[in-house]
């Protein structure tokens, strides 16, 4: 499974989707992340922090678990490839630069798995367009009528 930062978030932070991101987590082998999944999770912890939501204790905490769970995952570095898929995402959905280029490794990813791939995603424009580029999405629950009605926009972002 591809995971968006917005999926991993909830693995770290409490959150209302925390318990069905934990259940998708326990069904994957191997977490595969784009190569700045792991900024995006730290600034998500920080602004978390810095708004008052997060104890010292409860960062410090964080920060250890994605780091060990960093060191476990996958990640689909920066390339030619990347970029190339990336603009072309930007200009086919309604995607920011961020999401086009963790869309675009989600694809280079699938390219080389034989299996149906999975994008696992609380991000609803991100969503709508990964599935738009036909993967299966993840949580199923948040899919209803086409549309991927998770939250607008995740709050770190």
């Amino acid at each position: 499974m591809f995971w968006d930062a917005s999926a991993l978030i909830p693995l770290f932070l409490e959150e209302s989707s925390s318990q069905t991101m934990r259940e998708i987590a326990r069904r994957d082998d191997v977490f595969v992340v784009w190569w700045e999944t792991i900024l995006e999770c730290r600034s998500a912890f920080s602004r978390s922090q810095r708004e008052g939501n997060l104890t010292e204790r409860a960062m410090d905490l964080a920060l250890k678990s994605i780091k060990s769970l960093s060191q476990a995952w996958s990640e689909v570095l920066p390339s030619e490839r990347v970029r190339t898929i990336a603009g072309r995402l930007l200009m086919t959905h309604p995607l920011k630069t961020a999401d086009a280029l963790q869309l675009a490794a989600a694809i280079v990813w699938a390219d080389s798995n034989e299996e149906t791939s999975s994008f696992v995603c609380l991000d609803a424009r991100l969503g709508t367009a990964a599935r738009k580029e036909g993967f299966a999405l993840l949580p199923e629950t948040l899919e209803t009528q086409g549309e991927y009605s998770g939250s607008p926009e995740p709050p770190f972002r």
